[in-house]
């Protein structure tokens, strides 16, 4: 087993590091989310450290009494095999220990590992990719269908979209929703009825891939395939390049829809849980926030 580790809450000046090593790895994070999930369980962060060296980084942040998630989790490949990815797990998951439920996204190689800490599989999640041009749908803007109204930015109504999300993921997110809503980087967009209730809404936001930028939407969700396609459209105009969406298995509409809007399936995890697994269906969820932070 691995000694001299030190697991500290990750503070606001290692944001960038850590930000910096999920890019190496491949996560695509996005402008702004590490410090999100920081805000979202401030004790929920850790950064593993040999004397002043980082080596190692993982999240489990408690979303409220009844769920938390698992992510984030790495170890610089130098320092590899020697044990600090077992200490900082163990340390995130007795921070989670209480909860009901927990939950992750497994990379395929590691779900037998998880499923010895007593995860079970839930379904899989499919990460698909667009090259846009950045003209989705022509110009102007995308034609609805019913009464709602596509409304960006500060007009989205925040109570109606944390409303409409509470009864669609696993457990009511309001402070980390509140966050990544208004978050400055990217652009978010709600379809609202006249009795001013949410039909759908979905974020797009600027990512750091390996080789260079590009935009992850993410949550999506939305009544109808043809809502979540408006929504879609919405979001992916006048962004050009790489766009990257992760969307759970368990929608049966989410994969068509996606290929029809050129969208090519890039890579695949596997959503688990320890304890008690959600009964919400994820038919309305196109989109998930992030994998990190489910």
């Amino acid at each position: 087993m691995a000694s001299g580790l030190k697991i500290l809450p990750l503070g606001r000046s290692d944001i960038p590091l850590v930000t910096a090593w999920a890019r190496t790895e491949g996560f695509a994070p996005g402008a702004g989310d590490v410090a999100i999930y920081r805000h979202t369980d401030r004790q929920g962060l850790w950064l593993g450290r040999l004397g002043q060296e980082p080596v190692g980084c993982i999240a489990g942040v408690r979303y409220n009494a009844a769920y938390g998630f698992l992510g984030l989790f790495l170890v610089k490949p130098e320092h590899r095999g020697r044990g600090y990815g077992v200490q900082l797990w163990r340390h995130a998951l007795e921070h989670l220990a209480d909860l009901p439920c927990i939950g992750l996204e497994a990379a395929p190689e590691r779900v037998d590992d998880y499923a010895g800490w007593g995860f079970q599989p839930a379904s899989t999640t499919t990460r698909w990719q667009l090259i846009s041009d950045g003209h989705a749908g022509g110009d102007t803007a995308p034609e609805l269908h019913g009464p709602a109204q596509l409304l960006q930015g500060a007009a989205v109504p925040a109570a109606a979209v944390q409303a409409y999300d509470a009864q669609r993921e696993p457990s009511p997110r309001p402070h980390f929703l509140a966050d990544w809503l208004t978050h400055p980087a990217g652009t978010v967009l709600a379809l609202v009825d006249g009795d001013g209730q949410c039909r759908g809404f979905g974020r797009i936001r600027p990512c750091l891939l390996k080789g260079g930028e590009g935009w992850r939407i993410g949550p999506l969700l939305a009544d109808s395939p043809t809502l979540a396609g408006q929504l879609l459209t919405g979001l992916i105009r006048r962004h050009p390049g790489v766009v990257l969406i992760d969307t759970p298995e368990a929608n049966p509409f989410a994969a068509s829809l996606l290929a029809d809007l050129g969208f090519r399936p890039l890579s695949r995890t596997l959503r688990m849980y320890r304890g008690s697994a959600p009964a919400v269906p994820l038919t309305d969820v196109y989109g998930l926030a992030c994998l990190e932070l489910g």
